[in-house]
C-alpha cells in the first residue's frame, strides 16, 4: 500500500481523515493488544535478536538487520535472518537463494539480506528459527517480526524514521503505526534512529524517558554510484513504504530528478510497468534509477538499463551498540531458560 499523505502531515495539527478513523485504529490496538497479552511465544535454541518497527514501512528497518547482522559477524558470530517474506508465495521454512528464487516466491527484502547472511523465510517463526539453528546458525537476526509473539527475543530494536517519526501518531488506519507507541516502548529494549529530524527527535526523548537506550545512525548512498550519477538526467521510481525518502537520498547525489514515480510498498512491476518507464527515459534521454529493494522486483522482467543505488548504515561509534549485543549474547547463552535446540537423528 502507498502510505496515505495524512498519516504525515506537514502541520502538527491532526487531518480530519486521521480523526474520522480514529475508531476504526482503536480497535486495532485493541486487537493488537490481544495478540500480545495472551501469547508468550516460544524460547529457540540460539539467541533472537528482533529489528522491528512501530509504523508502517519506510523506516530503515532492512538497513539496520544488515547493519546488526555485520557487527554480529565481527564479534564471530555466525548470524541468519529469519523473515515471513512479505509478498512470497513460499510458506517455508526454506533458505533463501537469490540464483533460484524470485521476489515473487520469498519477498523483496530476503533476497536483498541473502546477499549479506544466510536468509531464511518462515511464516512459522518458530519452525523458521529451528531450521536456521540446525543450519549453523549461532545467532537470529529477525527482520520484522517486532509485532509477532510467537518467538521469544532475547534483543528487540525499535527502527524509526528521524524526519518522520512517528507521523500524526495514530493507529493505522488512522496513522502510520502498528501499534500505540507506549506499548511498543513496553516490549522494546533499544531505539535505533535513522537520519535527523524534529519528529524522531520527540520519539527519541519519550524512549530515553522510558529508560531505553538510543543509537543514531545515517542512511548513506553509496559513494561510487552516487559520483556516477552526479549532474545526470535521470527517471527515478520506487515502490517503497515512502518513495519521497529515496528521491530526496537521490537529489544529494546531485543528480538531475526529471521524472519520478511512486508504486505502493512492495509493489509487483509488470511488464508493461517497466516498459512504459523506458519509453519515458528514451524520449528525455534520461537515466532509469531506483532502489535496491525495488530492482530485485524487476530481475524477472525485461528490464535493462536501470540502475539502482545502493544505500547502507553508517554509525560513527559502535562501541555501545557493540557492547549491547555482547551483553545480551552472554546472557542468552547463560541463563537457566535457555535450552538448545536438539537437531533429529539423521544417521538412524
Amino acid at each position: 500500500m502507498r502510505s496515505p499523505r495524512f498519516w504525515f502531515p506537514e502541520e502538527a495539527r491532526i487531518p480530519l481523515a486521521a480523526r474520522l478513523l480514529a475508531p476504526l485504529g482503536q480497535l486495532y490496538a485493541f486487537g493488537a493488544s490481544l495478540r500480545q497479552r495472551f501469547s508468550a511465544g516460544e524460547c529457540a535454541g540460539i539467541p533472537v535478536i528482533c529489528i522491528g518497527n512501530v509504523t508502517a514501512g519506510g523506516a530503515g528497518k532492512t538497513p539496520a538487520a544488515i547493519f546488526i547482522a555485520a557487527r554480529l559477524k565481527e564479534m564471530g558470530e555466525t548470524p541468519h535472518f529469519l523473515s515471513r517474506g512479505y509478498g512470497g508465495r513460499l510458506k517455508g521454512p526454506v533458505r533463501v537463494d537469490p540464483l533460484q528464487h524470485r521476489s515473487q516466491d520469498v519477498g523483496d527484502e530476503p533476497l536483498l539480506l541473502a546477499a549479506h547472511a544466510p536468509a531464511w523465510v518462515s511464516q512459522n517463526r518458530i519452525a523458521g528459527a529451528r531450521a536456521a539453528e540446525e543450519a549453523g546458525a549461532t545467532v537470529l537476526v529477525m527482520d520484522d517480526g517486532f509485532q509477532n509473539p510467537s518467538l521469544q527475543k532475547d534483543l528487540s530494536f525499535l527502527v524509526m524514521d528521524g524526519k518522520t517519526g512517528l507521523g500524526n501518531g495514530r493507529v493505522m488506519p488512522a496513522g502510520p503505526l502498528r501499534e500505540p507507541y507506549e506499548a511498543a516502548l513496553a516490549r522494546a529494549d533499544a531505539l535505533f534512529l535513522i537520519g535527523d529530524g524534529a519528529a524522531g527527535d520527540s520519539a527519541a526523548e519519550t524512549a530515553e524517558r522510558a529508560g531505553l537506550p538510543l543509537f543514531t545512525a545515517a542512511l548513506e548512498a553509496d559513494g561510487q554510484v552516487a559520483r556516477a550519477l552526479k549532474g545526470k538526467q535521470i527517471i527515478a521510481f520506487a515502490g517503497i513504504g515512502r518513495p519521497e525518502k529515496f528521491f530526496s537520498t537521490l537529489e544529494e547525489t546531485g543528480a538531475d530528478i526529471v521524472s519520478r514515480h511512486s508504486f505502493p510498498d512492495h509493489y509487483a512491476y509488470r511488464q508493461r510497468d517497466i516498459d512504459r518507464l523506458a519509453r519515458e527515459a528514451a524520449r528525455l534521454g534520461a537515466t532509469l534509477v531506483t532502489t535496491e529493494k525495488d530492482l530485485v522486483r524487476c530481475r524477472e522482467l525485461s528490464a535493462t538499463g536501470i540502475i539502482a543505488l545502493p544505500a547502507a548504515l553508517h554509525m560513527t561509534d559502535t562501541g555501545a551498540l557493540d557492547a549491547l549485543l555482547s551483553h545480551v549474547l552472554t546472557r542468552a547463552r547463560t541463563q537457566d531458560a535457555y535450552t538448545p535446540f536438539e537437531a533429529p537423528d539423521r544417521s538412524a
